[in-house]
């Protein structure tokens, strides 16, 4: 059984060196397979400009140089979004059903107690999962440079809901095991709590009154919420106990590395963030008015009412607020 085990580790070593290329050649097959004019077409068009006045020339090219700087580059944009978005679909697809096949092969290499095959796999898991992070990074960045020369060649003025700074892209891996993108959520609401279930603010929304939990089943409908991680000592199995314990509806999501946290520049646990359907942060701060139950005055839960708001078509009234809670313990 361990001989088999081992097999299948190396088959799937190659396959992970050979998927990339595959998934490249396949994306360069689509962008190679447009055909240019027939020698033909060229002559027709070459015999047609020598029959043509200096006037009727001129004329024909300024109606060029019109599309090339106006329609064209426009379809240009479009085109190229879509086609990324697509691939950046087939990629997340074929990397969580290929880390899964993974898992699957590491279960049974502990359960057959095949120490170092099961080793190896979790060496080819967690590497496959930082190139394929890395990958996505560098697709969303191209993603972000393509979405921002498109709108540059259709320049508007900005719509009062559209305040607001672009929510940072990321991929991150949840503690169960799913990569979650913040683009697979493109068009949505979507809420980032940063946690740390050790801090003892973060815990009173879960252990004494499920402020969270509630919140996420209330707004079910219209909006995606995502906790986030960034503590730096926690460890899959304590987030996966969390999660089971308090039923959560929602992933955690696993950046021990910080890098989330920072783009976002989280303080303290919580902090909380909401994106609006056109990825912009509509609010950033606290949950609530009220540290640990004790408020001056009435209790106010300004996320529950910036997404009331949003999610009747209204503009966010109260954009930010001083978050509070336990510092995120980064990486240092």
């Amino acid at each position: 059984m361990k001989k088999y085990l081992s097999t299948l580790v190396v088959c799937l070593a190659i396959l992970a060196v050979a998927l990339p290329v595959l998934a490249q050649e396949r994306g360069e097959g689509r962008g190679g397979g447009r055909r240019g004019l027939s020698a033909e077409q060229r002559a027709s068009l070459r015999q047609r400009w020598q029959n043509m006045s200096e006037e009727e020339r001129q004329e024909a090219r300024n109606r060029l140089r019109q599309r090339l700087e106006s329609r064209q580059p426009d379809m240009d944009h479009k085109a190229a979004l879509n086609e990324l978005e697509q691939q950046m679909e087939t990629l997340r697809a074929e990397h969580d059903r290929f880390i899964g096949q993974l898992r699957e092969i590491h279960q049974l290499a502990v359960k057959e107690k095949a120490t170092q095959t099961a080793q190896r796999l979790e060496k080819l898991i967690a590497q496959r999962q930082e190139e394929f992070a890395e990958k996505m990074r560098g697709m969303e960045q191209r993603h972000r440079r393509l979405q921002r020369a498109q709108r540059q060649r259709a320049p508007r003025a900005p719509r009062a809901e559209e305040a607001g700074k672009k929510a940072p892209q990321f991929t991150l891996q949840s503690f169960d095991g799913k990569t979650i993108s913040l683009s697979d959520y493109r068009g949505k609401i979507v809420v980032l709590e940063w946690l740390n279930f050790e801090c003892p603010f973060s815990r009173y929304h879960y252990d004494t009154v499920p402020t969270m939990v509630n919140l996420a089943k209330k707004y079910k409908d219209n909006v995606v919420w995502l906790a986030v991680n960034s503590t730096n000592h926690t460890t899959p199995a304590a987030n996966k106990e969390f999660a089971e314990k308090h039923e959560l509806p929602y992933p955690i999501l696993d950046d021990r590395s910080g890098r989330v946290g920072h783009a976002y520049d989280a303080k303290t646990t919580p902090h909380m963030y909401i994106i609006d359907t056109r990825g912009n942060v509509v609010y950033e701060g606290a949950i609530d008015n009220a540290p640990l139950g004790k408020a001056r005055g009435d209790v106010v839960n300004y996320v529950d009412k910036a997404l009331a708001e949003l999610v009747a078509g209204k503009p966010v009234s109260t954009k930010e607020t001083k978050p509070y809670g336990c510092t995120v313990k980064y990486a240092r």
